[in-house]
C-alpha cells in the first residue's frame, strides 16, 4: 500500500485523491492552511498551478528529498493562453527535477482533465494516464497506484518526454478554454 501526499486541494487534487483511495491506498491532502504540516507520503503529487510550484519547492524541498514527486502541471501562460512558459527544448518537469536532485520526479496526469479522471473515461474510451520519467521503479509504483484505482497507464518514456506531454496538455487546455472541447472530454488513447 502506498501513502500519497497531494499538495493542492483543487479539482485535480481531489480527483487524484479519489483514484488513490479507490485503489486501497492512503491520501493526505495539503491546502494553503497546511503550510507547516510536514509531507509524509512516499509519493507526493504537486497538484497546484505551475506558477505556484516555485513557492512549494522553496518551502518543502527538504521534505521532498527521497520521495517520488509527481508533476501534473502544464506551464501555460495563463494571461494569454497562447504559449508555454518554459523553453521549447525543456519542460516544467525538468526544471522541478533540477530543483529536487534528491527526489525521483515524474510527469503524470497533465494530459487529463479532473472530470475524466473522476469518470474514468474520455468519451467512450477508458481514461489513460501517461507517465514520463527516468526512474523505472518510481514509474512502476505510480502505475500500480493508478491502475489499482481503475484507470489505464501508458509509460510515455523518459523524463525528456515531459516536454511533449506538456505540449499535449497545452493544446487540450486551449481547446477547452475556447470551448472547442468540453472539460468532460479531451484526448483519449486507443492502445
Amino acid at each position: 500500500m502506498a501513502h500519497v501526499s497531494i499538495i493542492g486541494t483543487g479539482n485535480m487534487g481531489r480527483a487524484i485523491a479519489d483514484i488513490v483511495i479507490a485503489g486501497g491506498n492512503t491520501v493526505e491532502a495539503y491546502g494553503h492552511a497546511d503550510a507547516d504540516k510536514p509531507v509524509t507520503g512516499d509519493i507526493v503529487v504537486l497538484a497546484v498551478p505551475y506558477p505556484a510550484v516555485a513557492d512549494v519547492l522553496a518551502k518543502r524541498a527538504d521534505q521532498l528529498a527521497g520521495k517520488i514527486v509527481i508533476d501534473i502541471t502544464n506551464p501555460l501562460n495563463f494571461e494569454t493562453f497562447d504559449s508555454l512558459t518554459v523553453a521549447a527544448d525543456g519542460s516544467a518537469t525538468a526544471e522541478i527535477a533540477a530543483a529536487l536532485p534528491q527526489a525521483r520526479v515524474l510527469k503524470a496526469f497533465n494530459t487529463n482533465f479532473a472530470a475524466t479522471l473522476a469518470a474514468g473515461t474520455v468519451g467512450p474510451l477508458p481514461a489513460t494516464v501517461l507517465i514520463a520519467g527516468d526512474d523505472a521503479d518510481a514509474k512502476a509504483l505510480l502505475a500500480g497506484v493508478i491502475t489499482a484505482g481503475g484507470l489505464r497507464v501508458i509509460d510515455a518514456g523518459s523524463l525528456r518526454r515531459a516536454r511533449e506531454l506538456e505540449a499535449i496538455g497545452f493544446l487540450q487546455l486551449t481547446l477547452a478554454v475556447a470551448e472547442k472541447v468540453s472539460w468532460t472530454g479531451g484526448f483519449g488513447v486507443v492502445a
